[in-house]
Parts: C-alpha cells; sequence; structure tokens
C-alpha cells in the first residue's frame, strides 16, 4: 500500500488509522468536513510531507472521487450523529461505495456488532448469525448488505469490526463521555451497568490491526472481528482511570430510567436506551480468525491503555 485516503480522518477511529498509516510510511489523504481540524491533525503529526489535507463532504460522491484519486485503499472511518443513524448512514454508504466502484477502490469499511443482535455463544466469530432486534440494529444490517452487494462490480470491500472502543481520539463511545470527565476532575456518569464485564479496545491498538488487515488482497470480500484484550467491568475502568488523573470524583451509573429521563433533553442519550442490553448481556467477539492470519494480536494492556488515555486528555485539557 502506497497510498491510502482516511474518510472522517480526525474522528475517533480515523485519526488513530491516519497515525498509523503515515508511521508505515503510506502516503494519506485525511478528508473530513473541517479543514481546521484536519489542519490541527497535521500541526500534532509534525507537518509529515506524507500527510495530505482534504476537506470535502463524504455524502458527495463527487467530493470523495476527486480526494482519493490515485489511492490504494479508501478506509472508510466516517460516520453519522447518532441520534441520526436511521435516517444518514445508508446515504453515507452509497456514497462511499458508489466513488469506489466508479475507481475499482479497495474499501475497508469499520463498523460495530449491532447487526448481530443478542449473543448465542461465548465468543462470537465473524459466522455468527445476524439477528438484530433493534432499529439501529438492523440500519446497520442494511448497512452490512449495501457494502457487500452485487451491484457493486469494481469497488472491493471489507468490513472490520469493533467492539465498544476507547482511546484518546474516542468521541462517541460509551466511554467518551466518562473518561473526559475523569481527566477533568469532573463528576460524571457510566453509561450502562458497573459490575458487568464487558469487552472495550483501545483505538491505537484497533488501528494497526485495521491496516495490517487492509494489507491482504485475500482480506477483501469479508468481515473481519477486532475483539479487545479482555473484559472489564465499570467499576475497574473507572478504578484505573481516577489511579492515573489522580482524582476521585463521583461516577453515577445511568441505566434505562436515568437516561430515559436525561433524553428527554439529550437525543444522543435517548438513543442509547434501545442498545443497553449490550451492557448487560455482552456480545464478545472471538480473534481467532485474525490470529490464524497474521499470528498475535498487538494489544496494549488495559490498565496501561486506560492509563495514557487519561493523560493524553488531561495534556489536552492543560494546553
Amino acid at each position: 500500500m502506497r497510498k491510502a485516503i482516511v474518510l472522517g480522518a480526525t474522528g475517533g477511529v480515523g485519526y488513530p488509522l491516519t497515525e498509523e498509516l503515515v508511521s508505515r510510511g503510506v502516503e494519506v489523504v485525511a478528508f473530513g468536513r473541517s479543514i481546521s481540524k484536519l489542519e490541527r491533525m497535521a500541526q500534532a503529526m509534525s507537518h509529515t510531507p506524507l500527510l495530505k489535507l482534504q476537506a470535502g463532504d463524504a455524502f458527495q460522491t463527487e467530493d470523495v472521487i476527486r480526494a482519493a484519486e490515485g489511492a490504494d485503499v479508501i478506509f472508510h472511518s466516517a460516520n453519522v450523529p447518532y441520534h441520526e443513524m436511521a435516517d444518514r448512514l445508508l446515504p453515507l454508504g452509497e456514497s462511499v461505495m458508489e466513488a469506489a466502484e466508479r475507481l475499482g477502490s479497495k474499501v475497508v469499511v469499520v463498523d460495530g456488532i449491532y447487526p448481530y443482535g443478542r449473543r448465542t455463544v461465548e465468543r462470537a466469530s465473524e459466522e455468527h448469525p445476524k439477528n438484530p432486534h433493534t432499529r439501529k440494529g438492523k440500519v446497520r444490517l442494511a448497512y452490512e448488505q449495501l457494502i457487500f452487494s452485487s451491484r457493486w462490480r469494481r469497488a472491493r470491500p471489507l468490513i472490520v469490526r469493533l467492539p465498544d472502543y476507547y482511546g484518546p481520539s474516542a468521541q462517541a463511545s460509551y466511554l467518551s463521555m466518562t473518561m473526559e470527565a475523569i481527566a477533568a476532575g469532573k463528576p460524571t456518569a457510566f453509561i450502562g451497568n458497573m459490575k458487568v464485564p464487558r469487552e472495550y479496545v483501545y483505538l491505537p491498538d484497533a488501528a494497526r490491526m485495521i491496516v495490517n488487515i487492509a494489507g491482504r488482497d485475500d482480506a477483501y470480500g469479508h468481515n473481519w472481528h477486532i475483539p479487545g484484550p479482555g473484559l472489564l467491568s465499570g467499576h475497574e475502568i473507572v478504578r484505573i482511570a481516577q489511579e492515573a488523573s489522580g482524582r476521585r470524583k463521583p461516577v453515577i451509573p445511568l441505566g434505562r430510567i436515568g437516561l430515559s429521563l436525561i433524553g428527554r433533553f439529550h437525543p444522543v442519550l435517548r438513543e442509547v436506551v434501545e442498545m443497553l442490553y449490550l451492557t448487560e448481556e455482552p456480545f464478545v467477539l472471538s480473534g481467532e480468525k485474525y490470529r490464524q492470519t497474521f499470528g498475535t494480536m498487538p494489544w496494549t494492556p488495559h490498565g496501561q491503555a486506560i492509563s495514557e488515555t487519561i493523560r493524553s486528555l488531561m495534556q489536552r485539557n492543560n494546553s
């Protein structure tokens, strides 16, 4: 891979993906709506000549085509606001896939676990049945069907699936609000049950694995799972984060009743309620397919990764 484009480059997944690609000597076009955010990214990466900035709208096929010209791989990590998923996710996928079709490009699509619905096994492989019972799960399944549609004759897509995640760049995960507040020394909330161990992946680790997968020609046309290194409860996450920050402000769990009440005034949190089953019946991914193909998974231990995240957020707050 000599050249790639990252859609949503300043986002939670896009930022570490861009960093990882640049670190491997790949020329990267960082694509996003805000040129000011892109410029801040370039500054953080010491204005490396490998990084080119391109402002545009991923919903506009022509914008993507112009920016992706000459790229070997399109990394599609652009997303839509959580409460707009039902209306806007499929048009976004249509735009990106149409661009890839016209360019004859490989496409790496980053997605989550919503299409699976409830778990049926201890650790789910990529062959786990997709039986979504929620509105967002059904939208995400339709999104997969769009990505892998037989309509596309020249585009070569794959989908990487992540569990919930965290990291310095994370913006829309369940943990973002909690970690940002702990780093700032403020009281906060934790979405879901704090006693039940769940799966999380550290975004810089996920980026390394995504780029490894993208580099194999035979990876395309398939789903790939990127699990985390082990399960953690909310209480464990908060303990590690508070130790890293040196601050111990209250952290209150938010369940269905609390989220429903707050959701009257907060559209994103209102949309979280139907997905709370994942905090009560955790869906855990198998990484066996990745291990068989690439060997060991390059995980950072949760304790180290959470501490790194908190320190980075604190440094950002003080800058």
